[in-house]
């Protein structure tokens, strides 16, 4: 037994050292859009018809669309973070608006890419880790979108302080993130419609894994994820000196989670003050 142990550590010391966290979620993502993950599906045609007629309908969390309020903040110049995939970027474009889509999936990008081709859409893409935004100067967006993403990072403070930073005063933010508390659960597990809690908070793949299970991780292809706590996700959007502004919840769309907890995913709006540089 010692020796599969040994195998495993061996394995996943040779994957990391190859490969940084980034790099493998990002080859994951690659991943994901063969396997036709939700979240690298293009928009379809009726969504941006809409979005041509001035209404742009788009989500950050699994299923509910930001509501008609909190469209009408966004500004002319988006930066759609962590966003590839085709879906958010694409709409918003269609609707007008200047965006440049931001990812570390070359994959998810070329989704931007096509659907922007396909519809005749002016769509900038840029391929890079949410936590270094330093290709975009300070003060270049009216407005950043995040769909569920930072629970692949490791810095989301570095993540709040970027987009503090190329968010002009008066701009906003719009995010989604996973509620820590989904972390609890033995994946495996819920898979099989099981709950079953096994892990402490706050979860980190590369910590709250054992090795052999790091290694496997690795090498299918799996993301690497972070569940945070509120503190460092609440409590360092606010410390930023952003304001929230508004804030809805909903489920996952996954049972047996959802019988259990309501508020799986947390989509909120916040303000950068014109005071704030």
């Amino acid at each position: 037994m010692a020796h599969v142990t040994k195998a495993w550590a061996f394995s996943y010391a040779i994957i990391l050292h190859m490969s940084s966290i980034e790099e493998l979620n990002a080859a994951a993502w690659d991943e994901e859009v063969s396997r036709h993950n939700w979240w690298t599906i293009p928009a379809d045609e009726e969504k941006m018809a809409e979005a041509r007629k001035g209404h742009p309908e788009i989500s950050l969390g699994p299923e509910k669309k930001l509501p008609d309020s909190w469209t009408r903040l966004i500004g002319k110049r988006v930066l759609a973070l962590a966003s590839g995939g085709g879906q958010q970027g694409p709409i918003l474009a269609a609707s007008g608006r200047d965006v440049v889509v931001f990812d570390i999936s070359q994959r998810q990008l070329e989704q931007d890419r096509a659907t922007a081709h396909k519809y005749s859409l002016r769509l900038e893409t840029v391929r890079g880790d949410m936590a270094d935004l330093s290709v975009f100067g300070s003060a270049s967006f009216d407005t950043v979108i995040n769909p569920v993403s930072l629970n692949f990072t490791a810095h989301i403070a570095q993540v709040i302080s970027e987009v503090v930073r190329v968010l002009k005063p008066g701009g906003h933010f719009m995010l989604s993130i996973a509620n820590p508390v989904m972390y609890i659960f033995d994946v495996p597990a819920l898979e099989r419609g099981k709950m079953k809690i096994r892990y402490t908070l706050p979860f980190s793949s590369g910590k709250s894994l054992s090795e052999r299970q790091r290694a496997r991780l690795a090498s299918s292809g799996g993301t690497f994820e972070f569940s945070h706590t509120l503190d460092s996700v609440l409590g360092g959007l606010l410390h930023s000196g952003l304001v929230l502004l508004d804030y809805f919840s909903e489920k996952s769309g996954f049972e047996p989670v959802d019988s259990f907890i309501q508020d799986c995913y947390m989509t909120m709006l916040l303000l950068k003050p014109d005071d704030l540089s």
